[in-house]
């Protein structure tokens, strides 16, 4: 069973509802984990006053940084009055996500916890938000959250990869059924796959008048039925809960997410960085912003963060 015992929450500065603390708490009551609320600040215009001397500079960073403090204790103060204890950190720093994942590191933390919004993709392209670095380089679970509670027997649905039989992708697949599953266990949850599978190639079906597009389809869609309906077995789900379509699976996740009306889409990135990552991109960007759900990222095993 996948237990988080400590349990990072990322805050938006800019907003007093926090959505992503919340859901901590949700998740902190089943484990007895406990809660660190953490936010990353940083103005531009406070290292370019050159008017000022260092030492000013550094009493008007800590003056704002005390400011934000008192603002962070405020917003936790609801839960302490319910018994539920929550740290707090507040850190100046220039790059978020780097603080975020050098301070999960060096805490040991076992899950992050975020609110995210839809991302405007054309900004998307020049800068690269905060969501998507966590996704990429972070060594631990990233649970991203939207504005919608989990309800009660509500449904989880893990996006498995069964177009390889590589063990790396095997044990991915797994890892990803056992968070989910342990969730479900603490949520009374109902657990679902997914998967989308390639159509045929239009190239062959032009280049080769003899060949059987139908049939190759038809063979492609049995295999990958066949292989996600074993992991079902594997781990007690009802072939009911199977979902196999043909389609990309930034297109078919999400179509599945909104007709099973889920609450949390759990699925595994390989933390593509760099140049590849600009041309090629990582499903789950793709997902998270097409679903109205939450969206937890698990990285493979022996995944090493560029950062720290």
């Amino acid at each position: 069973m996948m237990d988080y015992k400590k349990i990072l929450v990322v805050v938006d500065p800019t907003s007093d509802i926090q959505p992503a603390l919340s859901r901590a708490v949700e998740l902190a009551k089943g484990n007895q984990a406990s809660i660190t609320a953490f936010l990353s600040i940083f103005d531009l215009s406070y290292e370019m006053t050159s008017i000022l001397s260092s030492q000013e500079r550094e009493a008007m960073r800590l003056g704002v940084v005390n400011q934000r403090k008192a603002w962070l204790a405020d917003l936790i103060a609801p839960f302490a009055a319910q018994g539920i204890e929550i740290q707090q950190q507040v850190l100046w720093h220039n790059r978020p996500y780097e603080s975020i994942i050098k301070f999960t590191q060096e805490g040991s933390f076992d899950l992050i916890v975020k609110g995210t919004h839809q991302h405007d993709k054309l900004k998307a392209v020049i800068f690269t938000p905060t969501d998507w670095h966590l996704l990429r380089k972070s060594p631990v679970p990233v649970l991203l959250v939207k504005d919608k509670e989990w309800q009660h027997q509500g449904n989880i649905l893990c996006a498995v990869n069964v177009a390889c039989e590589d063990e790396a992708h095997l044990t991915l697949n797994s890892k990803i059924i056992e968070h989910a599953n342990s969730l479900a266990h603490q949520f009374n949850a109902n657990v679902h796959l997914v998967n989308g599978y390639p159509g045929t190639p239009v190239n062959l079906a032009i280049e080769l008048p003899d060949f059987d597009a139908r049939t190759y389809n038809e063979t492609i869609r049995m295999q990958h039925e066949q292989r996600v309906n074993y992991l079902a077995n594997e781990y007690g789900l009802p072939n009911a809960n199977c979902h196999v379509k043909e389609g990309l699976p930034e297109d078919v996740i999400p179509e599945i997410a909104d007709d099973l009306n889920v609450e949390l889409v759990v699925l595994g990135t390989v933390g593509r960085t760099g140049l590849s990552a600009a041309l090629i991109g990582n499903t789950a960007e793709h997902v998270i912003d097409s679903i109205n759900c939450d969206l937890l990222a698990i990285k493979p095993d022996g995944y090493k963060s560029p950062v720290g």
